[in-house]
């Protein structure tokens, strides 16, 4: 008969589901496992016979044997080991100045490799902090970024109702926390309320969201108006906890109706009230003004222009409109002639 078993990696940690095919495994024993990084330590925190829903069956991995007296012996070096590591990198980190915030070590149970989690705002250039481990520890170093929500993942803290933060009991995978859903459930936007250990929306936020969503759906929308057997009303409210939802009808009377009271004057198909178009008064309309009489232009044909000399420019208009207007012809003035220099006279020869 396969036992599955429940296993943390960490004390307090969040439960890893694998199996122990014909094997006989108590609650509180360690046992060797091969993760992703190579094989590793876990305790026994729970024996089950069924998966929960959010692990697949494929997901389930068996354990490679029960952990000796050895093997519990070097796990307990490894942790001292992993206690004067973190010692050593913070005092490397403050001598490089490097922005950024060691969270935990980890090591791998043949100390085949040493794994530092960090939190930084940005992108950290660690290649020298690398080195400096390396020289340290002969042995493989891996430097890994984390956020908010992994570090109290990791940390553990106790949330707002008094319990230890769900990120560390059992979320194995994070969901989307939007501030659409603190609205949605009538919260208030006061972000010591809303927000957790981490300083992000709370996770559980996205606990009851379906069951808020589906009660959206049964309610008309908050804030409009409908026509109803009873008159026009206007939605205010809606309470979950009692579902029922809050009315303001035309006689300026507040009422709270069930679901069914809602359907019984609504219909199951909801109208919404249109109120009646003012007509605006119509003005009598004034009569046409009478357009003027373009005045004629006088005859210009008798006409003459003249220049400042007193010649002819142009005598009336052209018969043709399309063609151009002369234009009018300016004189032009002499320019000034150029003086020559005075020329020094010439003296005859002898005098």
């Amino acid at each position: 008969m396969t036992t599955i078993l429940g296993l943390r990696f960490r004390e307090n940690g969040q439960i890893y589901y694998y199996c122990a095919p014909n094997q006989v495994i108590l609650a509180g024993q360690h046992v060797l496992v091969k993760t992703d990084q190579g094989p590793a330590m876990a305790q026994v925190a729970l024996l089950t016979e069924n998966l929960p829903q959010d692990v697949e069956p494929t997901e389930l991995k068996p354990i490679q044997r029960l952990a000796e007296q050895e093997d519990l012996v070097q796990h307990e070096e490894n942790s001292l080991l992993a206690r004067e590591a973190i010692r050593h990198c913070r005092r490397c980190i403050s001598q490089r100045n490097l922005d950024m915030k060691l969270v935990d070590v980890e090591i791998l149970l043949d100390r085949s490799k040493m794994i530092f989690y960090f939190t930084a705002p940005g992108r950290i250039d660690f290649r020298e902090l690398v080195k400096d481990l390396v020289k340290a520890y002969r042995t493989r170093i891996e430097l890994r970024q984390i956020g908010v929500r992994h570090e109290t993942q990791m940390l553990g803290a106790i949330g707002n109702c008094g319990q230890m933060c769900c990120c560390a009991r059992f979320i194995r995978k994070f969901q989307p926390v939007t501030i659409k859903m603190a609205k949605e459930q009538n919260l208030f936007l006061n972000p010591t309320k809303i927000s957790g250990m981490c300083g992000r929306l709370l996770c559980c936020l996205a606990y009851e969201q379906s069951t808020y969503e589906e009660f959206q759906r049964r309610c008309p929308k908050i804030g409009k108006k409908y026509q109803t057997n009873q008159g026009p009303v206007k939605v205010l409210r809606s309470n979950i906890f009692r579902e029922t939802i809050s009315v303001f009808n035309e006689h300026g009377e507040e009422r709270e109706l069930t679901l069914e009271e809602w359907k019984a004057i609504a219909g199951e198909t909801w109208t919404p009230y249109i109120p009646p178009q003012q007509q605006p008064q119509q003005r009598p309309s004034a009569p046409p003004r009478p357009r003027p009489e373009p005045e004629s232009a006088p005859d210009q044909s008798d006409t003459a222009t003249h220049g400042d000399d007193g010649e002819l420019v142009a005598a009336g208009l052209p018969d043709d409109p399309s063609q151009p207007r002369p234009k009018r012809k300016r004189k032009r003035k002499p320019k000034p002639r150029r003086q020559d220099a005075p020329q020094a006279p010439h003296a005859e020869p002898g005098e």
